[in-house]
């Protein structure tokens, strides 16, 4: 099948993307439970109390065990109904953590909230706690104090997105020329910014079945097996510095039960396979031939993921049994090739089916070293507690996608909003996820077809031209910080659910303070007057006589693309280009010398919504 032109692939995926996969085989019964089910009864949330502050109110109560996440309710005064506060994420509704700012009420207005706590996205939520009065302000003093204990370390810093998302590997050799860049030289450095300013040192990628590799196919009724262009494109990435997550998809058409059902504009085929035992030998010999050409030491250290978003029409015209099938085919087949290899799964949208997928491997015994998953929009739910409580605790938790949107040409990509949406998003993953990968690093990305201009509401943190946007910038900032985080203290208006921080100390006694200001909101993408801050923070427990003193800023008007380029322009030229490239820094404004005080230092500053500061105290 010819894949659709651009225009015909949106529309498609408009239509489908959003339908589940059917949960089973219309008259096929899953397997019987042959163990204990952990209960999805959750209890009421307790404790819950509303802090009205200046355009938000921050909510917040105990956590219930075994909850994935939770669901805030609202109504309006006096009687009204409640319905879920939606913020616009458009993907899971759900918070992961028992503290939430809702900036979506309209000031000056008062509500009811209550809150529901969920096990997962395939049950229905548990009781709901009792209702609380509160209601976001006109006005207000909207001081946020941070105080950081230099002297005092707390967990180290766990640098969850060194795992990237990428669009398929194939761009590395692309010979197509868009916006006056070429794609494949463009993408490989790309890849490139990411290991060196990021950290990155994994990439996840679609497609490495798809047949422009030339993987698979068959000749008069017999397989053929050929892995050379797999090889060209691992060469690459591992040349950069980046160890592949090998996402075992799509279908090679001469392998696909229905090789007519695709996906975006190169045709990705999302049947299942017309031959199970095919299936599997397909798996155990590409690990083998990667096991051979890198050793087991290294490709031990990959990860093999079955498939991506099954439980979405758009990806898989199977049923949820029919995926348990190719997952339990493929991870025994990699598993035969040697026990040390890593395999997971389900790769599903918006952490679905997650305990449907455990309990099978459970049931079935079948290996698993990782669940995958995906979420956008919002905080990536606490996947961990539905692994703790059927006792797989050794299981890695691997969000192999995650951004601020799941919609392709959206603007809220190019702005600041999304860079305190991903720092927001990296702390809640601090003690539930292993890897929380950004999709995706780069805006040459071809799924709906290739960018029609310079700021286009991409999926990447680089442009076309490799220009760097505020979310880029934020995980810079995170990068730069030093795994020893110290003590902080957070209080005032906001304190901890609309603002937050991270603080480190380094060998050298250099201290970077990390502060950051971001609803999940998207209606108050561009920004909010009311929702900026005053932050007043206090470094204590310095020991040198004098600091360099400098801050570094990301919001609308700092570090922003966004602020250098009419959007509605397509492409710059050559001038154009070299004042972009110019403006294409981190702005950082040096503040002067500071003499501590009893070995403290104050630093205020305005901290506006959607805004990140680092606060660099650098001994003199």
């Amino acid at each position: 099948m010819t894949a659709l032109p651009r225009q015909g692939v949106r529309e498609d995926w408009e239509r489908r993307s959003g339908r589940r996969s059917q949960a089973s085989e219309v008259g096929v019964a899953l397997a019987a439970p042959t163990g204990p089910r952990p209960s999805t009864d959750l209890r009421a949330p307790t404790d819950l109390r509303a802090e009205d502050g200046r355009g938000q109110v921050s909510l917040r109560w105990q956590p219930v065990p075994g909850a994935m996440g939770y669901l805030v309710e609202r109504a309006e005064l006096g009687g009204g109904s409640f319905s879920t506060v939606d913020h616009g994420g458009r993907d899971v509704l759900a918070f992961p953590a028992p503290h939430y700012a809702d900036t979506t009420g309209e000031p000056g207005r008062r509500y009811c909230y209550r809150v529901t706590a969920i096990a997962d996205l395939e049950h229905d939520p548990g009781p709901r706690s009792s209702a609380v009065e509160g209601g976001p302000l006109l006005e207000g003093d909207a001081t946020v104090t941070l105080r950081v204990q230099t002297d005092a370390e707390t967990k180290p810093l766990r640098r969850v997105w060194h795992m990237i998302g990428s669009e398929r590997l194939s761009q590395l050799a692309d010979p197509v020329v868009l916006g006056g860049r070429r794609v494949a030289g463009e993408f490989a450095e790309s890849l490139g910014i990411a290991r060196d300013q990021l950290g990155a040192d994994r990439v996840r990628a679609h497609a490495i079945f798809h047949d422009d590799l030339g993987v698979y196919r068959e000749s008069n009724g017999r397989p053929h097996y050929d892995f050379s262009r797999v090889d060209g494109l691992y060469d690459q990435a591992l040349a950069i510095g980046l160890r592949p997550v090998v996402e075992l998809s799509f279908m090679a058409r001469d392998l696909a039960a229905q090789p007519d059902r695709t996906v975006f504009t190169y045709g990705a085929i999302i049947s299942p396979p017309r031959d199970w035992d095919r299936w599997g030998e397909l798996c155990a010999r590409l690990a083998a031939h990667l096991v051979e050409r890198y050793g087991l030491d290294e490709v031990a250290t990959w990860g093999f993921e079955v498939w991506n978003e099954p439980n979405l029409e758009v990806f898989w015209t199977g049923t949820q049994a029919e995926y348990f099938r190719l997952y339990d085919t493929a991870a025994l087949a990699i598993k035969a090739v040697d026990e040390r290899l890593l395999v997971g799964g389900p790769s599903t949208a918006a952490a679905g089916w997650i305990g449907a997928f455990c309990d099978h491997v459970l049931d079935e015994q079948v290996p698993l070293d990782f669940v995958s998953t995906h979420t956008y929009g919002n905080a990536p739910l606490n996947v961990r507690e539905a692994l703790r409580v059927r006792e797989l605790d050794d299981v890695a938790v691997w969000w192999t996608e995650w951004g601020v949107t799941p919609t392709h040409f959206f603007d809220v990509t190019d702005g600041a909003f999304g860079a305190p949406f991903v720092l927001h998003g990296m702390k809640h993953a601090q003690d539930g996820a292993d890897a929380l990968a950004y999709w995706v690093i780069s805006d040459h990305f071809e799924e709906l077809g290739r960018a029609p201009r310079l700021l286009h509401g991409g999926f990447g943190l680089l442009t076309i031209g490799n220009l760097r946007k505020p979310r880029f910038w934020a995980l810079a900032l995170a990068e730069q910080l030093d795994d020893r985080l110290c003590e902080v203290e957070l209080g005032g208006d906001g304190a901890g659910t609309l603002v937050d921080a991270w603080a480190s100390r380094a060998v050298d006694g250099q201290v970077d303070v990390l502060a950051w200001n971001g609803t999940f909101d998207q209606s108050k993408a561009a920004s909010d007057p009311l929702l900026q801050r005053h932050l007043a923070v206090a470094v204590s427990g310095l020991d040198a006589a004098a600091y360099d003193v400098t801050v570094a800023r990301v919001d609308t008007r700092h570090s922003s693309i966004a602020a250098n380029w009419d959007a509605e322009k397509a492409w710059p030229d050559d001038q154009e280009w070299a004042a972009l490239r110019a403006a294409d820094h981190l702005d950082i404004e040096d503040l002067g010398a500071a003499t501590p005080t009893d070995g403290c230092i104050d630093v205020d500053l305005q901290l506006p919504m959607p805004g990140v500061v680092r606060i660099r105290l650098q001994p003199r």
